[in-house]
């Protein structure tokens, strides 16, 4: 059973007083933070608008799941390669939602509405995951063959293990020899290779890098 959450409409710019513009912004706020799973609708007639970068940003950070609808899908005069390029601007406008499923609807003829169900009880499970230690080292190991850990000025950043420790999101600690040593592209490839061994589509991955006493 889920229980959804509607905000009112994040208008463009100019559009509508401040005052009104500012208190449709908290609510989503407000709504991001009771929620568990958020749903990013976006304008196709209008478009990715800053409002909507500013919302996804907060339910990333906020370790919330996402997934992108494109609504009023049906409007659209498309050709071979609409859905391509719309699919690539989202993606270039939202890097740090490449973990989101997209999706594009029309809630007036319902086009594939019945498909939010199923795809949100998936993020659902998958935030809900669980990894051994073990299998978990195991993926590290096999990373860290593939791709050895990064040197600065001769020293060698040494992981020795990690361990998950929270769910919703599925977050993780990684024990290391200097926490100066990580940088952010060896952490982001270690998350990608977490993600390609066990999923976790549509949720954030948090990682702590700790040092080792």
């Amino acid at each position: 059973i889920f229980k959804m959450i509607d905000t009112a409409g994040i208008r463009k710019k100019g559009r509508v007083f401040e005052s009104t513009e500012k208190y449709s912004v908290l609510r989503a706020l407000r709504a991001i933070e009771r929620s568990d799973i958020v749903c990013v609708v976006l304008n196709a007639e209008e478009g990715i608008q800053e409002q909507d970068k500013k919302i996804a940003g907060y339910a990333h950070e906020a370790g919330k799941g996402v997934i992108i609808l494109v609504n009023k899908w049906d409007t659209l005069e498309k050709d071979n390669s609409t859905f391509k390029e719309f699919e690539e601007n989202i993606r270039k406008e939202f890097l740090y939602l490449s973990y989101a499923p997209i999706l594009f609807v029309s809630a007036k003829t319902k086009q594939r509405l019945i498909k939010i169900a199923p795809l949100l009880k998936e993020i659902h499970e998958v935030r809900s995951k669980r990894i051994s230690s073990s299998i978990l080292n195991d993926v590290l190991m096999d990373a860290i063959a593939m791709n050895p850990t990064p040197t600065d000025k001769g020293n060698r950043l040494k992981i020795y293990y990690m361990t998950q420790v929270a769910i919703q999101p599925p977050t993780f600690v990684v024990f290391v020899n200097d926490v100066e040593l990580m940088h952010f592209s060896y952490e982001r490839f270690l998350e990608n290779r977490i993600r390609s061994a066990f999923g976790f589509e549509g949720t954030p991955i948090h990682m702590i890098v700790r040092q080792r006493k």
